[in-house]
């Protein structure tokens, strides 16, 4: 049975969620996580998109994506395809990196895309990697919550812009409120 087609419009915002074939490490060790993120820099002058959040996690990844001038499918196939190519070379590795396509869901207003944010900013947390969002090196948190940060793949604009000054820290605090009502849940 053929695929459905996905329908794109430009500027569209995709929370993008990859997994590793049988719940599979992606990532090894970091130098992996390093090329990913090679890749996801390079690949913005041949399939142009906005990246408002990321978080590598070892078997999969999240991106918060806006296409631009490309249909977010072209945009993943090249981004999954690079990667893949990579992984397979350096571990001798035959066979599918990714389980199926990557799963997308259009983030088609603002508060969502806010809880978009939080959610993948988040994941190591959840995933009891990390007790806070800034303690984990593979995601874009740092270039929202360090002023000094200045984090070339990550455009923050769009998601400070939701927030008054000090945005930064309104953030950070927005992100972490969400720690405090999952802890608040397991006590109820």
């Amino acid at each position: 049975m053929p695929r459905k087609k996905r329908c794109w419009v430009p500027g569209d915002i995709y929370h993008i969620t990859c997994r590793g074939n049988h719940q599979q490490n992606i990532f090894r060790d970091d130098e992996d996580r390093e090329f990913y993120l090679i890749v996801l820099k390079r690949l913005r002058s041949i399939t142009p998109y906005v990246l408002h959040t990321y978080c590598l996690m070892d078997n999969h990844v999240h991106l918060l994506i806006e296409t631009t001038t490309v249909d977010i499918s072209k945009v993943m196939y090249r981004i999954n395809k690079d990667y893949a190519v990579y992984f397979n070379q350096k571990y001798h590795f035959v066979g599918h990196l990714f389980q199926g396509r990557f799963r997308w869901e259009l983030v088609d207003n603002d508060p969502y895309f806010l809880e978009v944010s939080r959610y993948i900013h988040l994941n190591p947390v959840k995933a009891e990697m990390v007790l806070r969002p800034n303690e984990y090196k593979w995601s874009s948190y740092q270039s929202y919550s360090q002023e000094e940060l200045e984090d070339i793949l990550v455009d923050t604009q769009k998601l400070l812009g939701y927030f008054i000054e000090p945005k930064r820290i309104r953030y950070q605090r927005f992100v972490e409120d969400g720690v405090i009502q999952d802890v608040i849940g397991l006590l109820k």
